[in-house]
């Protein structure tokens, strides 16, 4: 690595999917970390983030969904991982529920959480970015985000 290296951001990329029904949305709880998420996860690399959408929810949920559209895109750096920008897409409906087959390495239940509660199971910044990827997939529009809220060219419009 050169110096000129060291003048440019190294964002880590994560792709997320949004799972909709009306006013609640599908959260899946992790068997580490900080607990109740959206599937999804990081980018790889060379892997484009809607790639990485569609294996993490065959990865986690047994799907075979490809994301339709981009709800949020979200600055959101994070004192502990430094720069990230995460990707949340919306999968469509979700169909048959006994057709899920959750990663028990990673997940062991999945809920519907009315969007009004989600703060009760997400970390802030997580719930934020859920209520915005809520309103967009509602309005039929994509969001860009700055630490899970409107940036200063969106927040006119909200």
């Amino acid at each position: 690595m050169n110096a000129e290296d060291n003048q440019f951001a190294r964002a880590r990329l994560a792709a997320g999917a949004l799972f909709v029904r009306g006013d609640r949305i599908l959260l899946v709880h992790k068997t580490y970390g900080s607990g109740w998420d959206i599937p999804g996860g990081y980018v790889e690399p060379g892997e484009a983030p809607a790639a990485a959408c569609h294996r993490e929810v065959l990865e986690e949920l047994g799907i075979d969904r490809p994301p339709r559209r981009l709800l949020v895109h979200d600055w959101a750096p994070n004192p502990g991982d430094g720069d990230k920008i995460l990707f949340l897409f919306d999968c469509g409906e979700l169909g048959d529920e006994r057709s899920i087959k959750l990663q028990e390495s990673e997940l062991d239940h999945w809920e519907w959480v009315p969007v009004d509660k989600v703060d009760d199971y997400a970390i802030p910044r997580l719930a934020r970015r859920l209520r915005q990827a809520h309103i967009a997939s509602a309005r039929g529009t994509t969001l860009y985000l700055e630490h899970g809220e409107p940036a200063p060219a969106d927040r006119d419009r909200s």
